[in-house]
């Protein structure tokens, strides 16, 4: 058994908390929404056996500061960096689900010396979201627009944190049960927490800024090898996106892999399947 550490750090000025565990060449895992690094608890004994595994509760997130600012996705890849920059880290392999995966493709543009290999699970780019959007897009991405009301979001699900967890994570998995238990409660727990689903909600609201930073660099490939893997069964990516034309439109150097039975959620839901592909990507991976 790995010793599995919590810590907390000031970087980028916010105090942020990780999970640090294992040894070896660091792999970085960013969670997405509606999750924290909870989300992880399958991967970080495993790949932890080989490598120095960190999980991060993102900014807005977990027990992470929830400032007022700061969420687009070029200020969240330099809480990252200064997170690195402050364990001596230089060069990662790095996993992101979801919003995570927003991050995670943020910083491969913006630190691409400082990334050897990126897995990106269950994500549309934003830009691509954004260019995309119709009348379908928008009704399975109905929460994107939900969540940039100001204000609203948070007054509704104020006191129905289980309701709308309850919602996400049944409507998101290809079996509804996947998220229950100790599991789930560990989530509602971590959003009745005070801030939690603003903070959630203000990394969503950077919508404008992350397409606008897209934008800016949208010729621009990712060059290091890039492993895109999405739930076949997930309504708003794997059934409304064509994910390996996506992904190569990001990425030169891709492998794309739909996993089945699947929804959005595959680090939860088929943690088997995601921790073969992982350990495979990340193999030769010495830091």
């Amino acid at each position: 058994m790995i010793a599995i550490n919590r810590h907390t750090v000031h970087a980028n000025g916010i105090r942020q908390h990780y999970i640090d565990a294992g040894s070896g060449a660091p792999v970085i895992l960013l969670h997405g929404f509606p999750e924290t690094n909870y989300a992880w608890r399958h991967q970080i004994p495993v790949l932890g056996e080989l490598y120095r595994v960190i999980a991060p509760d993102l900014r807005g997130y977990g027990e992470t500061d929830k400032p007022a600012s700061g969420y687009d996705k070029r200020n969240m890849a330099r809480d990252l960096a200064a997170l690195l920059d402050g364990l001596g880290i230089d060069r990662i392999a790095l996993v992101g689900h979801d919003r995570g995966a927003r991050v995670a493709t943020r910083f491969a543009k913006d630190y691409p010396d400082r990334v050897d290999r990126l897995v990106v699970m269950d994500n549309v780019p934003t830009r691509i979201v954004a260019r995309e959007i119709n009348a379908q897009i928008a009704k399975a991405y109905w929460f994107f627009l939900f969540h940039l009301v100001p204000d609203l979001p948070e007054t509704l699900i104020a006191g129905k944190e289980e309701q709308w967890l309850r919602h996400f994570f049944s409507d998101w998995t290809y079996d509804p049960g996947s998220i229950s238990g100790e599991a789930f409660d560990t989530y509602v727990r971590a959003y009745r927490a005070p801030g939690a689903v603003r903070g959630a909600m203000a990394d969503y609201r950077a919508n404008a800024e992350d397409v606008a930073q897209d934008k800016e660099d949208a010729d621009i490939k990712i060059g290091c090898p890039v492993l895109s893997l999405w739930g076949a069964d997930f309504g708003a990516v794997g059934k409304l996106f064509d994910m390996p034309s996506v992904w190569a439109e990001m990425a030169s150097d891709l492998r794309a892999e739909a996993i089945p039975n699947c929804g959005h959620l595959p680090h939860e839901e088929r943690p088997e399947a995601v921790n073969a592909l992982l350990l495979e990507f990340l193999q030769g991976w010495q830091g």
